[in-house]
This record gives structure tokens, C-alpha cells and sequence, in this order.
């Protein structure tokens, strides 16, 4: 256990609680800081240090870990007297596992290596049943050096790691993913909506969709969900419209087509300001719903 690096988590929402504490029972010594009191206390319930401040729980480790929603808070928790950069000491490597735009990342490695310390952007998909069963996805950006010493540490957290290229690959990676999530969940809400307006057992439906062509990890996942109208948010609607306005500014900027991914985003974003932002993304069934007359809502 002395061998392994130390361990600074910052971000312990419905993701970051989960994989610090897979690290945790992985070996590894992890302090954590968060903004709320009660992810600190479970952190120390499960065998980590809550720090007082970020600062502290920087100023030690080899390795420092983020898990925060967006670019702006990703900034505001690296840069500045307080922020991770001016507190780490030097030759620590940051592991950023948010999903923000690439050139965020981008900035942040450049930022980050003028101080002594190597970057990855590493973001996530599998939602939080994949963070609980440390069955992750994660698709990395940075140097292969850099990769070869994190992957101990990613593999306690997930099962399929790729180093997708340079600072920012895993991001643009990522963003890839969340817009073919995005119109897989809509796609199958919309499937759901016709069966059961057809009159048909909607269980059995899903059962042997599942077991076909039309079959995938969103569709096992989110079945229960579709089934029970069970929106607790694993993935919220708030994060996804957030990433679904990286793809489609990513995919402009270089010139790809989202004939598709546009009118999900758009969808996403209608779901949101009925002020169901706050749900897991599985509840794109309810704009469905809406759109179709469709009333099972509670």
C-alpha cells in the first residue's frame, strides 16, 4: 500500500463518490474535497480523508483527480491562488475525468506542464451504474508516458482504457459518445411510446429488442427506467444538454454534419427548459410523451 501514489479527489457528486471510493478499496490513500459536507462524510466513512480545502488535499499527492461538471468549474478549481495548479507540487500528474470541451483540455495541459505538472484528460461513459461496478469506459488524451503511469490507477475505475491521442482526443472522444448516446435514448423513448400506444406488452418488446440488432448498452441499461418511468438521475438531462453543446460546437468548428445530432440537441435542450433538467437522461421518454399525447407522467 506505501507504494502506491497518493491520491487527491476533487469532485465527489454521483460519479466522483463512487470511483474515489473504488480507489479506496483498491489500496490507494485518497483525500477528497468537495463542496458539500455529506459527500465528505461518506469519503471518510469509506476509508478516505476529507480535506478542509482544496489546497490540502493537493499538496501531497502524486496523482490529483477531478470530477467536476463543466469547463467553467474545471477552471475554477486548476487555475488561480486556491486552484490545483499553484498547489500540487511539481511533477504530479492531473487526471481530469469532467467532460469539457477539448480546448479546455487543450489549455489546461499547456497551463499545467509550464508549472511542472503532466495532464490527461481522461472523461468517463457508463453512467453511474458503471461507476459504482467500476465497468467504465475511458477514453484518454495526453502522452503515452503519462498513460502508462495512470492505467493502474484507471483500471480500479473502469474496464475499457484507450489513450485516443494527443491533449483533448479523449474529450472530442467523448463528446463522439455523448451524441451517440443522446440519439440512441431518444430513439429507443420514441420506440417505447410506439409499442405501448400499439398495445403492445412493452416488457416483452424490450426483450427481445434487446436480444437483436436493435439491442445496446443504452437499451440494457435504461430499460427499467423506460419501464417504471424511474428518471432518478443517473446522467442528468442538465449535464447532456451541456455536452451536447460541446459536440455540436466541436463538430462545427470542423466542419461535420449533424443532421441528426442537432435535432436530439435540440430535444435535450426543449426537455430542459420544461424544467426537467434535473432528471436522468432517460427521461427524454417524457418529451416523447408530451409530443405524442401520451400521458403517464406522475
Amino acid at each position: 500500500m506505501s507504494n502506491l501514489p497518493k491520491i487527491a479527489w476533487i469532485g465527489l457528486g454521483i460519479m466522483g463518490s463512487p470511483m474515489a471510493e473504488n480507489l479506496i478499496k483498491a489500496g490507494y490513500q485518497v483525500s477528497g474535497y468537495t463542496l458539500e459536507q455529506d459527500k465528505l462524510d461518506r469519503l471518510a466513512a469509506a476509508g478516505g480523508t476529507a480535506a478542509a480545502s482544496l489546497a490540502e488535499a493537493v499538496k501531497d499527492a502524486d496523482v490529483v483527480i477531478t470530477m467536476v461538471p463543466a469547463s467553467p468549474q474545471v477552471e475554477a478549481i486548476a487555475y488561480g491562488p486556491d486552484g490545483i495548479l499553484d498547489n500540487a507540487k511539481t511533477g504530479a500528474l492531473l487526471i481530469d475525468m469532467s467532460s469539457i470541451t477539448p480546448q479546455t483540455s487543450i489549455d489546461l495541459a499547456k497551463a499545467a506542464g509550464d508549472k511542472g505538472i503532466r495532464v490527461l484528460d481522461a472523461p468517463v461513459s457508463g453512467g453511474e451504474a458503471g461507476a459504482i461496478e467500476a465497468v467504465l469506459s475511458i477514453m484518454v488524451g495526453g502522452q503515452q508516458a503519462d498513460f502508462d503511469a495512470a492505467r493502474p490507477i484507471l483500471e480500479a475505475l473502469g474496464k475499457t482504457i484507450v489513450l485516443c491521442g494527443p491533449h483533448g482526443s479523449g474529450q472530442t472522444v467523448k463528446a463522439a459518445n455523448q451524441l451517440i448516446v443522446a440519439i440512441n435514448i431518444q430513439a429507443c423513448a420514441e420506440a417505447v411510446v410506439f409499442l405501448e400506444k400499439s398495445g403492445v406488452d412493452l416488457a416483452a418488446a424490450l426483450d427481445v429488442l434487446g436480444g437483436g440488432l436493435a439491442g445496446s448498452t443504452v437499451l440494457a441499461r435504461k430499460t427499467d427506467n423506460f419501464k417504471n418511468r424511474d428518471f432518478k438521475p443517473g446522467f442528468r438531462i442538465d449535464l447532456h444538454h451541456k455536452d451536447m453543446g460541446i459536440v455540436t460546437d466541436a463538430a462545427r468548428t470542423v466542419g461535420a454534419a449533424l443532421p441528426v445530432g442537432t435535432v436530439v440537441a435540440n430535444l435535450v435542450a426543449s426537455l430542459r427548459a420544461q424544467g426537467d433538467g434535473s432528471l436522468d437522461h432517460s427521461a427524454l421518454l417524457r418529451g416523447v410523451e408530451r409530443l405524442s399525447g401520451h400521458t403517464t407522467e406522475s
